[in-house]
């Protein structure tokens, strides 16, 4: 009898909650001004109290964003259209109580940054980033959400999103929250194309490319061409595409100078800003490449961490450096496999990537798992205090990627290959959508490569440490040498100045450097080095190139009204560079160029 009783109510409970509905109804009547007019109805509304906010958040962000601020003119209304009272609960908070199943919350919108983190509404687009535009329900986070766009009438518009379309027209559904929040729209005069491709099962993944541009149609056709090109070389890394919703992938791209640059993945789509003229150059690509590996690689292969993304605060996460490091290391070797970059190119990717791992500070200090942790401080995060991170930290995108890196090369020494570390983890974690853990990560790669003795080693080293890798030996492997970019230069630290009557530093010293070893820091004045008086950054050159490392020149500076001698003690400027044996005038053997094209090579058949 008790467990019929409870069936009975969990049916109930199952229907009552099939009738709660979010119908948002969004209206441009002063885009000239960046504003719009956004309502929400909530029908069959489960308690008399309901809480309506702005995120504080957002997909692909780690830090707080207070989209709250741009919200204004908050009034709520009953089913018969009287005014019920709206109270203030916070600065992005609203209650409204007293309520009898239904209420329509109507707010204006200000909106006029348009990038992956914020949304920009002008009379020529609209663009939306989902948690800057819609305050959402607290109460009501897995009840299904339809919202509708009143488009102007003279405006021949056209509606890009991952949501699903409805059968009404410029109307589009959502099953929750979560894939609501995630789902961007781009709204304008928009370029689209189209192509499909196969899985190995045959079902067809369908691509949209939505371009903001202005340009001939012929070289949106070159351009969509080549990230199509992007979408192969990344297949061909996991085996197969992700089965996407509603079976298709959406490019929302805007390449013209009105829009801040970012790029910023969902689970079906991405949102890119590239703020320059459309040539369709192979050169806006990189951010295309590196967001669309997302689709794998942080929308299906998920941090624990980040599920379920919270709206209210930053999210901290472990893992970013495999997120979004490892991210990074791939949307720079598809270019290379396709083409779109010279081995020269690549090699140039490769030297930062190496002096990311053995020339910053903070990858000297923390482990990529501490850099991770800290995202919530610098994702785009907005802060007005000088800080020291370029003493204590390294982003995780290159010190992700100078990991990436060493691993796969590691691997491919063993017959083995980054790539197949990748699928492995799909086949785990992703295909099935199992969220992980770094220890996870650590698993799935000791039962790749049948050695758990060794991915235990590397990610003690390498990923819950710092220790520093030694890159030669195995670019060797590829005909490709690393060596000193400045060999016997003398080199005090790589710093920003400004110049007039003496050299400002702008930035902070970084320790262990000629400089922060002397006690200079940022906002010191540099008068004279060697008793020579410095005004000008090419001053200050020519007087280390008359020195080598090891010797010690006096140097004076200012310190606000304190007049301070102190001692530079010279060292070898640190850089490397990655360059190919072809071009250092060393042997590239056929075994090199194997390995490097094994490695750099197309993986399309």
């Amino acid at each position: 009898m008790r467990k019929l009783l409870c069936i009975c109510s969990l049916q109930l409970l199952a229907s009552y909650a099939f009738g709660q509905k979010l119908n948002y109804e969004v209206s441009f009547p002063n885009l000239v001004h960046h504003e719009a007019n956004i309502t929400v109805s909530v029908s069959d509304a489960p308690k008399k109290d309901l809480t309506f906010r702005m995120s504080r958040s957002s997909p692909g962000r780690y830090a707080t964003h207070e989209y709250g601020k741009n919200v204004y003119d908050v009034k709520a209304f009953d089913k018969a259209g009287a005014e019920i009272k709206v109270q203030r609960a916070n600065g992005d908070v609203y209650k409204v109580s007293g309520l009898n199943g239904f209420v329509k919350l109507h707010y204006t919108l200000y909106a006029n940054h348009s990038d992956g983190t914020y949304a920009g509404l002008d009379q020529n687009s609209v663009h939306l980033n989902m948690p800057a535009t819609f305050m959402w329900v607290t109460e009501l986070q897995n009840a299904p959400i339809e919202v509708k766009f009143n488009l102007p009438q003279s405006a021949k518009w056209t509606i890009a999103t991952q949501l699903k379309p409805a059968q009404q027209p410029n109307t589009f559904s959502a099953a929750g929250l979560q894939y609501f929040m995630d789902s961007p729209v781009k709204i304008g005069k928009l370029t689209i194309k189209e192509w499909t491709l196969n899985n190995p099962d045959k079902k067809p993944a369908k691509f949209r490319l939505a371009l903001e541009i202005a340009g001939s149609d012929s070289l949106a056709d070159s351009f969509a061409a080549k990230v199509k090109r992007v979408t192969q070389e990344s297949q061909a890394i996991y085996g197969e595409f992700p089965a996407f919703d509603f079976g298709q992938y959406t490019f929302l791209a805007s390449i013209n100078p009105y829009v801040r640059g970012d790029g910023m993945e969902h689970r079906n789509s991405t949102m890119i800003t590239i703020p320059t003229a459309f040539t369709g150059a192979s050169n806006l690509l990189g951010v295309f490449s590196h967001e669309f590996f997302h689709a794998w690689n942080v929308e299906r292969i998920r941090p624990k961490t980040l599920e379920p993304f919270n709206f209210e605060k930053s999210n901290m996460s472990f893992e970013l450096w495999f997120a979004e490091g490892f991210t990074q290391y791939y949307g720079d070797l598809i270019l290379a496999r396709a083409s779109f970059d010279s081995p020269e190119d690549y090699c140039q990717t490769l030297s930062f990537l190496v002096n990311t791992k053995e020339n910053t500070a903070g990858a000297k200090r923390i482990s990529p798992v501490q850099a991770s942790s800290h995202a919530v401080f610098v994702d785009a995060g907005v802060a007005i205090d000088k800080t020291n991170y370029p003493n204590m930290y390294t982003s995780y995108y290159p010190y992700g990627a100078s990991i990436a890196l060493a691993l796969d090369l590691e691997l491919r020494t063993r017959g083995l290959t980054l790539d197949g570390f990748m699928q492995a983890v799909w086949q785990k974690h992703g295909k099935p959508e199992v969220p992980y853990q770094v220890s996870d990560l650590q698993q799935v790669l000791g039962a790749y490569c049948k050695d758990k003795a060794f991915a235990d080693g590397f990610f003690d080293k390498y990923v819950n440490g710092h220790e520093s890798f030694n890159y030669a030996p195995l670019l060797q492997m590829a005909g490709l040498v690393l060596k000193k970019q400045f060999p016997g230069q003398a080199w005090i630290g790589d710093m920003r100045y400004k110049e007039g009557s003496e050299l400002t530093i702008l930035s902070n010293t970084i320790i262990d450097s000629p400089l922060y070893i002397a006690g200079l820091d940022i906002d010191d004045q540099i008068l004279k080095v060697d008793g020579k008086t410095v005004a000008t950054q090419a001053e200050l050159t020519a007087i280390l190139k008359a020195h080598k490392p090891g010797e010690q020149l006096d140097i004076e500076y200012q310190h606000r009204d304190d007049k301070k001698m102190g001692m530079l003690t010279l060292k070898e400027n640190p850089k490397w560079i990655v360059e190919l044996n072809e071009k250092a005038n060393l042997p590239a053997t056929e075994e090199m160029k194997k390995f490097r094209n094994d490695w750099l090579g197309t993986k399309v058949k």
